[in-house]
């Protein structure tokens, strides 16, 4: 009687395995099945610097052969503008095109032209250009980007000053850090955050994980945001701002990722995967 009892334990035991699998199965099936868009973060993801993570160029081949879903690039570099990235990531050897490209540094050009502002800009001098044409005269606003040559005491003593007398402050986003070649780097968000704290003023955050950002950078796509994946190895900016309004986040241990960073959100990323490469071959399975 107890072998009896013992067998039907491990059977139900294998049985429930075997539901769990087919459901997980079930799961990743319909993923890869209702998928129409994958937007995929730059910087720490695709490449660190001038050079590609493990296999990212040909995997971002494969995945454009895929004709039923469509490619978006969404960036948080502010270092350099539109034009500095796209010429980086065609000598890297990407395929990319201009208009597959939404930037933050977009979204906040955008901002600037929308409420006609006059910003005070503490962004970096080769992302410039992409605030061509704006007045900057009488400044009254604060544009901060990723700017080490203007992180020093006096441009930050001007921009307390003139968010104490009344400009607004507007974050081209709050990362905390970000991956060189030589290891992490202080982001734009820690700087943001010590003027927030001198002045009182919150910052408009309009990069990524603003829901305003991953909207623009799908508009057009004709699909719906539970239908897109976002990759990324910032697991706050990428894949928790992704996942919030419906999509699903691959996190990559490449970049910025740090030990355990899948633990730090709720519900966690949808897969986590080793590199951009490995993301790719997840969103290709059973396709």
């Amino acid at each position: 009687m107890f072998h009896f009892i013992h067998r039907l334990q491990v059977l139900k035991s294998v049985c429930s395995r075997f539901v769990q699998v087919r459901s997980i199965g079930s799961r990743f099936e319909k993923m890869s099945g209702d998928i129409k868009a994958v937007l995929i973060d730059l910087s720490g993801t695709l490449h660190v610097e001038s050079d590609p993570t493990p296999g990212a160029v040909d995997a971002l081949k494969r995945l454009r052969q895929q004709k039923d879903i469509k490619v978006k690039f969404v960036t948080n570099t502010t270092k350099e503008s539109k034009a500095v990235l796209m010429r980086r990531l065609l000598k890297i050897g990407f395929d990319v095109s201009e208009e597959d490209v939404f930037t933050s540094l977009s979204a906040a050009r955008q901002l600037v032209d929308a409420q006609n502002l006059r910003p005070y800009l503490l962004v970096d001098e080769k992302a410039m250009e992409d605030f061509e044409g704006v007045p900057q005269e009488d400044p009254n606003s604060v544009v901060v980007g990723l700017a080490p040559d203007r992180m020093n005491y006096e441009d930050l003593n001007t921009a307390m000053r003139l968010l104490q007398s009344g400009a607004s402050l507007i974050a081209i986003h709050k990362a905390k850090y970000y991956r060189r070649s030589d290891g992490l780097a202080l982001g734009p968000g820690p700087f943001v955050c010590a003027l927030e704290f001198a002045t009182g003023v919150s910052a408009h955050v309009v990069g990524k994980p603003s829901e305003n950002f991953f909207l623009s950078a799908i508009a057009g796509l004709d699909c719906r945001p539970e239908e897109c994946v976002m990759i990324g190895d910032d697991v706050s900016d990428d894949i928790h701002g992704a996942q919030t309004i419906g999509m699903k986040g691959i996190l990559v241990k490449t970049g910025k990722y740090r030990d355990g960073d899948q633990d730090k959100i709720s519900p966690p990323p949808h897969r986590v995967c080793a590199d951009f490469a490995h993301a790719v071959e997840e969103v290709l399975s059973g396709l």
